[in-house]
């Protein structure tokens, strides 16, 4: 049997970094180089009805031991952040990592008091980039996890269950990794994701989400005749972000708090684009959100003139909460398995979105599990081998108390 770091460290070796923008389902081809390995995996393992369908989502199961239970599922996905490259990956591993930072390129450290949750690594086997690529933990961990949680189970029939389903999705970090998830494939009665952070995470709170691109358009004069008649899309395109509560950003913010981020800004003085995301946990608040920007942009058409600022304002996902509320036995059963296993649950708020965000309004409550994982979408990331068994062991654990 593969230990879940000898699993990590070969999915780590593939390419499937998303795309923004894309219009098809996966958003980049290289996603089903790990698709199609993961298939041939699970059937060596003997999950004999895995597959990969037309949009790159990886199906298959473990048949009950018992018949007649609910079926769970465990859910993670493929591909990697926009954000990093995630080609030519070079994990090195910091054996029994003795606290401190962790230079990993010229310039590029991960330092100890920026990171406080490298403590809990502290005599661990660390697992980081060269500083060059992000990892890919997030959330090749997960599959790591589920895969060797499945091998295990398959060697151990004594283990009574219903039957276990797992699915391994595309494009999650752009926001379409639940697009094309077919729950009747899938085949579960209720599932987790296993994409969180450190070990003991158990996550049922997202952020509502939305999406906003702000299209600026001016008039370019001469520079030596502009009094009075040039309109500077750059001006103007600062003057609406000016709009919006300064210390609302990400940088301001933490647990329950939302904000506007400006992820993307360019242009020149006749045109200037913006992208933003907004966020909030309660929905009340995230839709004052949204009312407040669309306000902006209707004084500053005001201002300017109609056609000046078009504000386009699209809704990603919600907050899973009232979808996970109603059946709560699902986060009883984690935290009951942590505790058993000595593990200190960390109930927390995703300061984000999963594919369970998108799932859990599908129909299926989906819940979010820890990785053990650190410092998502970076150079900076990381994760201890010890880590990685833990969690292993984990879904194994709540495997054995679902079917108590």
């Amino acid at each position: 049997m593969a230990t879940a770091t000898e699993r990590f460290l070969r999915y780590v070796s593939f390419d499937t970094q998303s795309a923004d923008g894309a219009n098809a389902i996966p958003s980049t081809q290289k996603q089903f180089d790990l698709a199609n390995a993961l298939v041939q995996e699970m059937r060596e393992m003997g999950i004999h009805d895995a597959r990969v369908d037309e949009h790159c989502y990886v199906y298959g199961s473990l048949p009950a031991t018992v018949p007649d239970l609910p079926a769970l599922g465990f859910v993670a996905h493929m591909d990697t952040s926009p954000a990093a490259s995630g080609a030519n990956v070079r994990p090195r591993i910091v054996k029994n990592y003795a606290g401190g930072d962790i230079p990993l390129a010229p310039g590029v450290t991960i330092e100890a008091a920026m990171f406080p949750a490298l403590a809990k690594c502290v005599g661990e086997d660390l697992i980081v980039t060269d500083g060059t690529t992000l990892l890919g933990a997030d959330d090749k961990a997960g599959i790591a996890e589920i895969l060797t949680m499945a091998e295990f189970l398959l060697a151990h029939p004594e283990v009574q269950r219903g039957k276990i389903c797992i699915a391994f999705t595309p494009d999650e970090e752009v926001g379409s990794g639940a697009d094309a998830f077919d729950l009747t494939a899938f085949g579960a009665d209720f599932a987790y994701t296993v994409d969180g952070g450190e070990v003991g995470e158990i996550e049922y709170e997202n952020f509502n989400a939305a999406s906003a691109h702000v299209t600026v358009h001016g008039l370019g004069i001469h520079p030596g005749s502009a009094k009075d008649r040039m309109v500077n899309a750059l001006n103007v395109a600062m003057e609406f972000h000016a709009m919006l509560p300064a210390f609302e950003r990400p940088e301001h913010t933490e647990g329950y708090e939302g904000f506007f981020h400006l992820d993307e800004m360019h242009g020149d003085v006749v045109r200037a684009d913006l992208d933003y995301i907004i966020r909030d946990h309660d929905r009340a608040r995230f839709e004052a959100r949204k009312e407040l920007m669309r306000r902006a942009a209707e004084f500053i058409d005001a201002r300017y003139g109609a056609g000046t600022l078009a504000l386009d304002l699209k809704d990603s996902y919600y907050n899973m909460k009232e979808k996970i509320a109603p059946h709560m036995h699902l986060i009883d059963t984690a935290r009951a398995a942590m505790q058993e296993m000595g593990i200190e649950p960390i109930i927390v708020p995703i300061r984000g979105g999963t594919d369970g965000a998108r799932l859990s309004y599908m129909g299926l409550p989906c819940p979010n599990l820890c990785t053990g994982g650190l410092n998502w979408h970076g150079v900076l990331e990381c994760i201890t081998a010890q880590a990685l068994e833990t969690v292993s062991q984990l879904l194994v654990k709540i495997v054995e108390k679902t079917y108590a």
